[in-house]
Protein backbone atom coordinates (compact mmCIF):
# COMPACT_ATOMS: atom_id res chain seq x y z
CA UNK A 1 0.00 0.00 0.00
CA UNK A 2 1.50 3.43 -0.94
CA UNK A 3 0.41 5.71 1.42
CA UNK A 4 0.99 9.79 0.64
CA UNK A 5 3.21 11.88 3.07
CA UNK A 6 4.87 14.92 3.67
CA UNK A 7 8.30 15.11 4.90
CA UNK A 8 9.56 18.71 6.59
CA UNK A 9 12.66 19.37 9.29
CA UNK A 10 16.06 17.87 9.67
CA UNK A 11 16.87 14.03 8.01
CA UNK A 12 19.34 13.42 10.58
CA UNK A 13 16.61 14.61 13.78
CA UNK A 14 14.06 12.27 15.73
CA UNK A 15 11.31 10.68 13.22
CA UNK A 16 7.60 12.24 13.78
CA UNK A 17 4.91 10.27 12.00
CA UNK A 18 1.20 12.61 12.32
CA UNK A 19 -2.08 10.24 11.55
CA UNK A 20 -4.69 12.34 10.34
CA UNK A 21 -8.94 12.51 11.29
CA UNK A 22 -10.94 10.42 9.27
CA UNK A 23 -11.86 12.34 6.30
CA UNK A 24 -9.12 14.83 6.66
CA UNK A 25 -5.20 14.99 4.74
CA UNK A 26 -2.14 15.32 5.91
CA UNK A 27 -2.80 19.24 5.37
CA UNK A 28 -4.50 19.05 8.57
CA UNK A 29 -1.35 19.32 10.54
CA UNK A 30 -0.54 22.80 9.00
CA UNK A 31 -0.59 24.31 12.99
CA UNK A 32 2.14 21.61 13.92
CA UNK A 33 4.50 20.96 11.33
CA UNK A 34 6.77 23.55 11.34
CA UNK A 35 6.42 23.94 15.42
CA UNK A 36 7.68 20.31 15.36
CA UNK A 37 10.12 20.57 12.49
CA UNK A 38 12.35 22.62 14.30
CA UNK A 39 13.25 19.53 16.35
CA UNK A 40 12.01 16.44 14.56
CA UNK A 41 11.80 15.34 11.13
CA UNK A 42 8.07 15.23 10.81
CA UNK A 43 6.54 12.82 8.39
CA UNK A 44 2.56 13.67 7.92
CA UNK A 45 1.01 10.69 5.74
CA UNK A 46 -3.00 10.18 4.43
CA UNK A 47 -4.42 7.04 4.99
CA UNK A 48 -5.45 4.31 2.64
CA UNK A 49 -8.25 5.95 0.84
CA UNK A 50 -7.79 9.83 1.69
CA UNK A 51 -5.63 12.63 0.41
CA UNK A 52 -2.74 11.58 -2.01
CA UNK A 53 -2.47 7.57 -0.71
CA UNK A 54 -3.85 4.80 -3.07
CA UNK A 55 -7.86 4.09 -2.93
CA UNK A 56 -8.20 -0.02 -2.75
CA UNK A 57 -11.78 -1.14 -2.42
CA UNK A 58 -13.03 -1.43 1.09
CA UNK A 59 -13.92 -2.73 3.40
CA UNK A 60 -11.03 -1.74 5.62
CA UNK A 61 -9.87 -3.37 8.82
CA UNK A 62 -7.82 -1.44 11.85
CA UNK A 63 -5.16 -3.95 11.31
CA UNK A 64 -5.09 -2.85 7.54
CA UNK A 65 -4.64 0.88 8.56
CA UNK A 66 -2.03 0.48 11.01
CA UNK A 67 -0.02 -2.39 8.80
CA UNK A 68 0.25 0.88 6.39
CA UNK A 69 2.10 2.87 8.90
CA UNK A 70 4.25 0.65 9.65
CA UNK A 71 5.31 -0.49 5.41
CA UNK A 72 5.67 3.11 5.50
CA UNK A 73 8.51 2.91 8.55
CA UNK A 74 10.06 -0.20 6.48
CA UNK A 75 9.87 1.94 3.05
CA UNK A 76 11.36 4.84 4.64
CA UNK A 77 14.10 2.41 5.88
CA UNK A 78 13.03 3.97 10.13
CA UNK A 79 13.56 1.65 12.31
CA UNK A 80 11.57 3.64 15.42
CA UNK A 81 9.70 7.22 15.39
CA UNK A 82 6.99 8.25 17.45
CA UNK A 83 3.48 8.83 16.68
CA UNK A 84 0.93 11.71 16.99
CA UNK A 85 -2.68 10.91 16.16
CA UNK A 86 -6.26 12.31 15.99
CA UNK A 87 -9.24 10.51 15.73
CA UNK A 88 -8.96 7.66 13.39
CA UNK A 89 -4.87 8.40 13.53
CA UNK A 90 -5.54 8.04 16.99
CA UNK A 91 -7.07 4.80 16.99
CA UNK A 92 -4.47 3.80 14.51
CA UNK A 93 -1.52 4.91 17.10
CA UNK A 94 -3.06 2.79 19.95
CA UNK A 95 -3.22 -0.13 17.55
CA UNK A 96 0.66 0.67 16.76
CA UNK A 97 1.20 0.93 20.53
CA UNK A 98 -0.19 -2.95 20.87
CA UNK A 99 1.02 -4.48 17.53
CA UNK A 100 4.29 -3.29 17.01
CA UNK A 101 5.77 -1.42 19.93
CA UNK A 102 9.37 -2.36 18.25
CA UNK A 103 8.99 0.57 16.26
CA UNK A 104 7.80 3.31 18.42
CA UNK A 105 9.25 5.16 20.92
CA UNK A 106 6.02 7.58 22.40
CA UNK A 107 2.48 7.90 21.06
CA UNK A 108 -0.03 10.52 21.55
CA UNK A 109 -3.48 9.65 21.06
CA UNK A 110 -5.63 12.35 20.75
CA UNK A 111 -9.64 11.92 20.75
CA UNK A 112 -8.80 8.50 19.80
CA UNK A 113 -11.93 6.03 19.39
CA UNK A 114 -10.79 2.97 21.12
CA UNK A 115 -14.25 1.06 20.84
CA UNK A 116 -16.26 2.12 18.04
CA UNK A 117 -17.35 -1.79 17.63
CA UNK A 118 -19.44 -1.10 20.53
CA UNK A 119 -21.79 1.00 17.74
CA UNK A 120 -20.77 -0.61 14.55
CA UNK A 121 -24.15 0.30 12.59
CA UNK A 122 -23.16 4.11 13.07
CA UNK A 123 -20.33 3.54 11.41
CA UNK A 124 -22.48 1.50 8.59
CA UNK A 125 -24.85 3.81 7.77
CA UNK A 126 -22.48 6.65 8.01
CA UNK A 127 -20.68 4.45 5.23
CA UNK A 128 -23.83 3.61 3.32
CA UNK A 129 -24.27 7.31 2.83
CA UNK A 130 -21.31 8.30 1.95
CA UNK A 131 -20.78 5.82 -1.10
CA UNK A 132 -24.47 6.88 -2.31
CA UNK A 133 -24.08 10.58 -1.71
CA UNK A 134 -20.70 11.59 -1.24
CA UNK A 135 -18.82 13.45 1.33
CA UNK A 136 -20.78 16.47 0.97
CA UNK A 137 -23.57 14.69 2.10
CA UNK A 138 -21.77 14.49 5.79
CA UNK A 139 -19.67 17.66 5.86
CA UNK A 140 -21.89 19.94 7.63
CA UNK A 141 -22.55 17.66 10.64
CA UNK A 142 -18.60 16.58 10.89
CA UNK A 143 -17.92 20.36 10.76
CA UNK A 144 -20.54 20.46 13.69
CA UNK A 145 -18.98 17.98 15.74
CA UNK A 146 -15.51 19.33 15.03
CA UNK A 147 -15.53 22.54 15.74
CA UNK A 148 -17.22 24.70 18.57
CA UNK A 149 -20.00 27.64 16.98
CA UNK A 150 -17.29 30.74 16.93
CA UNK A 151 -14.52 28.81 15.41
CA UNK A 152 -14.95 30.12 11.73
CA UNK A 153 -11.98 28.97 10.15
CA UNK A 154 -13.16 25.81 8.76
CA UNK A 155 -13.01 26.26 5.17
CA UNK A 156 -9.92 24.84 4.61
CA UNK A 157 -10.73 21.64 6.63
CA UNK A 158 -14.38 21.19 4.89
CA UNK A 159 -12.57 21.07 1.92
CA UNK A 160 -10.63 17.81 2.42
CA UNK A 161 -13.83 16.28 3.20
CA UNK A 162 -15.54 17.07 0.08
CA UNK A 163 -11.93 15.82 -1.54
CA UNK A 164 -11.61 12.72 0.19
CA UNK A 165 -12.40 9.60 -2.14
CA UNK A 166 -16.07 7.94 -0.47
CA UNK A 167 -14.71 4.66 -0.86
CA UNK A 168 -11.87 5.61 0.96
CA UNK A 169 -14.16 7.61 3.71
CA UNK A 170 -16.48 4.90 3.27
CA UNK A 171 -14.39 1.78 3.86
CA UNK A 172 -12.56 3.27 6.73
CA UNK A 173 -15.48 3.57 8.50
CA UNK A 174 -15.86 0.04 8.00
CA UNK A 175 -12.78 -0.26 9.81
CA UNK A 176 -13.95 1.72 13.05
CA UNK A 177 -16.91 -0.18 12.88
CA UNK A 178 -14.88 -3.66 14.03
CA UNK A 179 -12.64 -1.67 15.76
CA UNK A 180 -12.08 -2.83 19.70
CA UNK A 181 -8.79 -1.51 21.10
CA UNK A 182 -9.48 -2.04 24.70
CA UNK A 183 -8.65 -5.85 25.47
CA UNK A 184 -4.25 -5.16 24.89
CA UNK A 185 -4.28 -1.63 26.23
CA UNK A 186 -2.90 -2.92 29.48
CA UNK A 187 -0.08 -4.57 27.60
CA UNK A 188 1.40 -1.10 25.86
CA UNK A 189 4.49 -0.50 27.62
CA UNK A 190 5.44 2.93 25.39
CA UNK A 191 4.65 6.16 26.70
CA UNK A 192 1.56 7.68 25.80
CA UNK A 193 -0.49 11.06 25.89
CA UNK A 194 -3.97 10.76 26.17
CA UNK A 195 -5.64 14.10 24.96
CA UNK A 196 -9.20 15.10 24.77
CA UNK A 197 -11.54 17.84 24.42
CA UNK A 198 -14.30 18.52 26.88
CA UNK A 199 -16.70 19.72 24.03
CA UNK A 200 -16.01 16.75 21.90
CA UNK A 201 -19.06 15.01 20.74
CA UNK A 202 -17.39 12.54 18.25
CA UNK A 203 -15.29 11.02 20.63
CA UNK A 204 -16.62 12.27 24.10
CA UNK A 205 -14.42 12.85 26.68
CA UNK A 206 -15.63 10.11 29.07
CA UNK A 207 -15.08 7.21 26.42
CA UNK A 208 -11.43 8.63 26.70
CA UNK A 209 -10.50 9.37 30.16
CA UNK A 210 -10.59 5.63 31.62
CA UNK A 211 -7.84 4.71 29.04
CA UNK A 212 -5.45 6.51 31.06
CA UNK A 213 -6.20 4.31 34.06
CA UNK A 214 -6.10 1.18 31.57
CA UNK A 215 -3.01 1.94 29.88
CA UNK A 216 0.14 1.66 32.15
CA UNK A 217 2.11 5.14 32.67
CA UNK A 218 -0.34 7.06 30.49
CA UNK A 219 -0.39 10.73 30.80
CA UNK A 220 -3.76 12.44 30.27
CA UNK A 221 -4.78 16.15 29.17
CA UNK A 222 -8.64 17.59 29.07
CA UNK A 223 -8.49 20.50 26.76
CA UNK A 224 -11.28 22.67 27.73
CA UNK A 225 -14.04 24.87 25.63
CA UNK A 226 -12.48 22.64 22.59
CA UNK A 227 -14.43 19.93 19.96
CA UNK A 228 -12.95 17.29 18.36
CA UNK A 229 -10.48 18.67 15.88
CA UNK A 230 -8.69 20.27 18.63
CA UNK A 231 -4.90 20.61 16.78
CA UNK A 232 -6.87 22.74 14.67
CA UNK A 233 -8.92 24.68 16.78
CA UNK A 234 -6.42 25.04 19.44
CA UNK A 235 -2.80 24.89 18.39
CA UNK A 236 -1.49 26.97 21.16
CA UNK A 237 -2.51 24.21 23.70
CA UNK A 238 -1.83 21.18 21.92
CA UNK A 239 1.66 22.01 20.69
CA UNK A 240 3.54 22.71 24.38
CA UNK A 241 1.71 19.29 24.92
CA UNK A 242 3.17 17.81 21.91
CA UNK A 243 6.85 19.11 22.56
CA UNK A 244 6.95 18.55 26.25
CA UNK A 245 5.52 14.42 25.76
CA UNK A 246 7.68 13.74 22.35
CA UNK A 247 11.11 14.98 24.19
Amino acid sequence: MRLNYVETGSADAPVVLLGSSLGADQGMWAPQVEVLAKRFRVIAFDHRGHGGSEVPDGPYTIDDLGGDVVELLDTLELEQASYVGISLGGAVGLWLAENAPDRFHRFVAICPPSNPAADPQTWIDRAAKVRAEGTQSIADATLGRWFLPDFEDTAPIRQMLLNCPKEGYAACCEALSTTNLLPALADVTAPVLLVTADHDTSVPPETVIPLATQIPGAHLEVIENAAHLVTYSHPDVINPLLLAHLG
